[in-house]
């Protein structure tokens, strides 16, 4: 079997990165630009750093925010829209998980036009056509939508979330920016920080990994883990560290896949509007312990990661349990709460249960599961 990997064709990181999106609008030939951004990064600036780029570079562009937290159909459909009449021939994304999806929606329906309801993209669709350029600019150091192959829509008649899988969506440029994610409050820059963590040690534990995907899921997990407190706390160094780590974590997790943390995380968002990387923090130490006799020696290898001392020494039983610990104590200090008490409703535990095993990320889980498995997941986070 052959492994494959899809990656950006150009990436950008550093402080000041975002200057270079003029140059490769310019370079690529592009025309005009459909900026897609939300209302309040609009509101407070975030996005005008990247408008005033484009405005000193001359290149025109017309604004879409119509996105919302976790974007829906209707969202993606104004955008499909909004590109039409705009005359645009790229999309600069610009926000966290939100934008940049409804962005590779937007821009696989344009090139894809049989897609138009978008439903039919869940899962992974049959598209022929490569989407309209996109250059990505994250302002959250979570999601990794910039480097990954993977978009997630809201269908709020269905109350539940649809996963999508395309190779066709990968923007063709990410602009990885700290400087970008320097206004993020403390909650979202723990929220979307343990959603990056998730990531990593889903992906280093999935059943598709293999040794290229793990080089990048342990150095991942390794910049995480140093680096999220910092973040929370606003450094340079934490910044860095964090817009360098979760962006690796993608280039893993994009190709091999996730598991039932993620599973579980979407029907929260969903049904309850949760943010995403709320509802992975939660979840994950449970899963964790869950998955652990699937995983061999990986959790040794993440509680080095994750800096535990004398792991080497330890039992497997006692390194699966440091890993696990480890996680624990990382959510706790960033202010992630420890369970789901204030979020889930007992009467939604069955819809939410199923939701989750026909979610499109179970089937990459390293154990085997089940309907009435994943009940009891739920119901010990309660």
């Amino acid at each position: 079997m052959a492994n494959r990997f899809v990656l950006n064709e150009t990436s950008y990181h550093g402080k000041g990165a975002i200057a270079e999106i003029a140059n490769e609008i310019k370079a690529r030939g592009f025309k005009k630009a459909l900026v897609c951004s939300d209302p309040d990064l609009i509101k407070f600036g975030v996005t005008g750093k990247v408008t005033a780029v484009l405005d000193a570079a001359e290149i025109p562009y017309t604004l879409f925010d119509d996105i919302k937290p976790n974007p829906t159909i209707e969202n993606v459909q104004a955008g499909v829209a909004t590109f039409k009449e705009s005359g645009a021939d790229c999309i600069v994304a610009i926000g966290g998980g939100s934008s940049i999806d409804t962005a590779k929606a937007v821009a696989i329906i344009i090139a894809n036009p049989e897609f138009a309801d978008v439903r039919s993209l869940e899962g992974v669709a049959p598209t022929k056509n490569k989407c309209v350029p996109i250059i990505a600019v994250p302002t959250t150091a979570g999601t990794a939508a910039e480097v990954t192959i993977n978009y997630v829509i809201t269908d709020a008649e269905k109350n539940r979330k649809m996963v999508c899988v395309d190779v066709h969506d990968i923007p063709v440029v990410a602009v990885v920016d700290p400087d970008m994610m320097a206004t993020m409050p403390k909650g979202l820059t723990a929220a979307t920080g343990m959603d990056a963590l998730t990531h990593a040690i889903e992906g280093y534990i999935t059943a598709g990994a293999w040794e290229m995907s793990d080089m990048f899921h342990i150095k991942a997990i390794e910049l995480i883990a140093k680096h999220l407190r910092g973040a929370v706390d606003n450094t340079d160094e934490g910044r860095l560290g964090m817009a360098l780590g979760q962006y690796i974590a993608g280039m893993g997790f994009s190709n091999v896949g996730l598991g039932i943390v993620h599973s579980m995380a979407h029907p929260l968002g969903a049904v309850y509007d949760t943010p995403h990387g709320v509802a992975n923090a939660i979840i994950l130490p449970t899963v964790m312990e869950y998955n652990a006799p699937a995983t061999g020696e990986k959790y040794r290898d993440i509680a080095k990661a994750m800096g535990v001392d004398g792991v080497d020494a330890m039992s497997l039983e006692d390194a699966r349990k440091a890993a696990i610990e480890a996680v624990k104590q990382l959510s706790a200090d960033v202010g992630i709460p420890a369970d789901l008490k204030d979020i889930v409703k007992a009467e939604d535990i069955d819809f939410l249960s199923q939701s989750a095993y026909d979610d499109a990320c179970r089937p990459g889980n390293p154990r085997e599961t089940s309907v009435a498995e994943i009940k009891e997941l739920y119901l010990s986070l309660m």
